[in-house]
């Protein structure tokens, strides 16, 4: 790609990056039901935030200490789901991902309407594969 050529849509790139921009959001699902901090954080760029409704993240070492303190308090047990339903390119490096799921509580198998949530992940290609750069859900349903 030149530095003119326009910005790739979905339907023009790779099925591959495609697949790997929508595998972030399953990274960090797997580290929530394994209940880890530290490959929850290493999803995200070292600089990256995390933003959810009253909380602000700045950096993977911030993030990584609340998740832990969060996985020992009230989300031990709990999982999390999301599905993207879109993905959009700004360029050959960096896309956003919408998601649309929630934590589950122990038992659960579908998100209640209290904790469905939609997402925005701006994600980036480095040298290893993409990464979290910033994160921010809010209610699905507010």
């Amino acid at each position: 790609m030149t530095a003119n050529s326009p910005s790739p849509t979905v339907s023009e790139s790779p099925a591959a990056e495609q697949a790997a921009i929508a595998a972030v959001s399953q990274r960090v699902v797997a580290a929530w039901a394994n209940q880890d901090a530290d490959a929850f954080a290493d999803v995200f760029t070292p600089d990256g935030t995390l933003i959810l409704p009253g909380l602000f993240l700045d950096g993977r070492d911030a993030i990584r200490s609340y998740m832990a303190a969060g996985f020992d308090g009230p989300y031990k047990g709990t999982r999390v789901t999301g599905q993207p339903i879109k993905i959009k390119f700004l360029d050959a490096g960096a896309a956003v991902l919408i998601t649309q799921g929630g934590v589950l509580a122990p038992g659960e198998t579908e998100v209640s309407d209290a904790r469905a949530i939609r997402a925005s992940w701006i994600v980036v290609k480095e040298e290893d594969g993409w990464r979290l750069a910033a994160y921010q859900n809010s209610p699905r349903d507010a």
